[in-house]
C-alpha cells in the first residue's frame, strides 16, 4: 500500500486529488485485494491505464487498486491479455506476430481490461466484434469465470460492466485473423487513405501505422510533450437522436447553421447518430476553446477532447464540459454525454 498518492500521475488527464494506493502485479494478487477490500466495506476504485478517468481534486476516499498485470499471450488466431496490459502494446504484438483484426484499434490509450467494459472502438471497429470472451471476478459472489460477449450487453460505447460495480476484467480474449489482413475497412477516411471501397481489407501492419498517423494528427496518441495529449480522448459521444426527435434536431441546425450544409451523420437502430464533434464546433466552441490563457482548452487539434494545458484541475475540466454540452445543448436541443468515468465530480 502506498499512502497520499496524486492521481494526477495515474490518469491521462493528469488530475486528481491523492489517495491510498494498492498495486497489483499478478491477477491473483488482485483478486485477493479486491475481496479483502470489499470483505472489509472499503470503498475501491480500480484503476489501470487511467485513460477513460476524470478524478475530482480532492482525489478518493478509499483505496485505488492500481491494475498492473501484463501478460499477453498470441497463439493459433487469438489473443489473451490481462487486465493491465497496455492496449496498444497488445494490437502491435498481434501485428508483429502476422496477424490482423486489432488494428484499427490502434494508438488507443489505456488498458485492455478497459476495452470491453467500454466498448472500445474507432475506424469502423469496436471490440464487442472481435471479442472472443471476458474472464471476471463477481465481487458479490467471490466467483472467477469467462463470459461470452452476449452476455455483456454491449452498445454504442457501452455495456452491463461500465454502469456496475459488481464486476472485475481479470482478462480478455479476442479473435484474430490469421492471413495477417485487416478488419474491413468501413470508415471512409481511412478507407480512402488506401484508395479502397468500403468492406475491403489491406495488410493489417499498413493499416496500423495509417491509423497511427490519423491519430497523431488528431493529438489522440499519447505524448507527454503535446499538451493536446493530455485527455481522455473523446469527451463526449456522438449522441444517438430518436426518429421522432430528428425533425427539430435539423431545423435547429439549419436555422443556426444553414439549411445546405453537409451534416455528418449515421443511420442507428431507431434513430440518427450525429457526430459530436461537429456539434460542438458550430455551437461556437472552435478548437483551442476558450483561448491560450485558460488551464482546461479544447485539442488544437480536435474538438472533441478536452484537455489538460499543464495546470489544469478537475474543477477547471468540469467547468469547460458543463460550458460546451450547455452550449450544444441551447443551440441544437442534443444533450451530450461524457464518455469518462467520472469520480467525485458530477457534470
Amino acid at each position: 500500500m502506498h499512502d497520499a498518492v496524486p492521481l494526477a500521475t495515474l490518469t491521462t488527464l493528469r488530475v486528481g486529488g491523492p489517495a491510498i494506493v494498492a498495486e497489483c502485479q499478478t491477477t491473483e494478487a488482485l483478486v485477493a485485494t479486491v475481496r479483502a477490500l470489499d470483505a472489509a466495506e472499503i470503498p475501491v476504485l480500480l484503476v489501470a491505464g487511467g485513460s477513460n478517468l476524470l478524478i475530482a481534486d480532492a482525489g478518493f476516499p478509499g483505496v485505488v487498486v492500481r491494475i498492473a498485470t501484463r501478460d499477453v499471450e498470441i497463439w493459433e488466431g487469438r489473443v489473451v491479455a490481462e487486465a493491465g496490459a497496455d492496449w496498444d502494446t497488445v494490437v502491435a504484438a498481434t501485428v508483429a506476430e502476422g496477424f490482423g483484426g486489432l488494428e484499427c484499434l490502434s494508438g488507443i490509450p489505456g488498458s485492455a481490461g478497459a476495452t470491453p467494459v467500454q466498448n472500445v472502438g474507432a475506424y469502423g471497429v469496436e471490440v464487442a466484434q472481435l471479442l472472443r470472451q471476458v474472464r471476471l471476478l463477481d465481487r458479490r459472489t467471490g466467483e472467477i469465470r469467462w463470459v461470452r460477449p452476449q452476455d455483456l450487453g454491449f452498445g454504442y460505447r457501452t455495456s452491463v460492466l461500465k454502469h456496475s460495480a459488481d464486476a472485475v476484467v481479470l482478462a480478455v480474449e479476442f479473435a484474430l485473423r490469421a492471413d495477417g489482413s485487416s478488419a474491413p475497412l468501413r470508415y471512409r477516411e481511412l478507407a480512402g487513405a488506401f484508395g479502397a471501397e468500403e468492406g475491403e481489407s489491406r495488410p493489417a501492419a499498413q493499416v496500423r501505422a495509417e491509423v497511427l498517423r490519423l491519430r497523431a494528427g488528431k493529438g489522440m496518441v499519447l505524448d507527454p510533450a503535446d499538451h493536446d495529449t493530455w485527455s481522455a480522448g473523446s469527451f463526449f459521444t456522438n449522441p444517438v437522436v430518436s426518429d421522432s426527435k430528428v425533425a427539430a434536431v435539423r431545423e435547429a441546425i439549419a436555422t443556426h447553421v444553414g439549411a445546405d450544409v453537409n451534416v455528418p451523420t449515421w443511420p442507428v437502430d431507431g434513430g440518427v447518430k450525429f457526430s459530436a464533434g461537429w456539434l460542438i464546433e458550430r455551437a461556437g466552441f472552435a478548437k483551442g476553446f476558450p483561448g491560450d490563457e485558460a488551464p482546461a482548452r479544447l485539442s488544437t487539434k480536435h474538438t472533441l477532447a478536452l484537455t489538460n494545458r499543464g495546470a489544469a484541475t478537475a474543477v477547471d475540466l468540469t467547468d469547460l464540459a458543463r460550458t460546451v454540452r450547455q452550449g450544444v445543448a441551447e443551440r441544437f436541443g442534443i444533450e451530450l454525454e461524457p464518455e469518462p468515468v467520472t469520480v467525485g465530480v458530477a457534470l
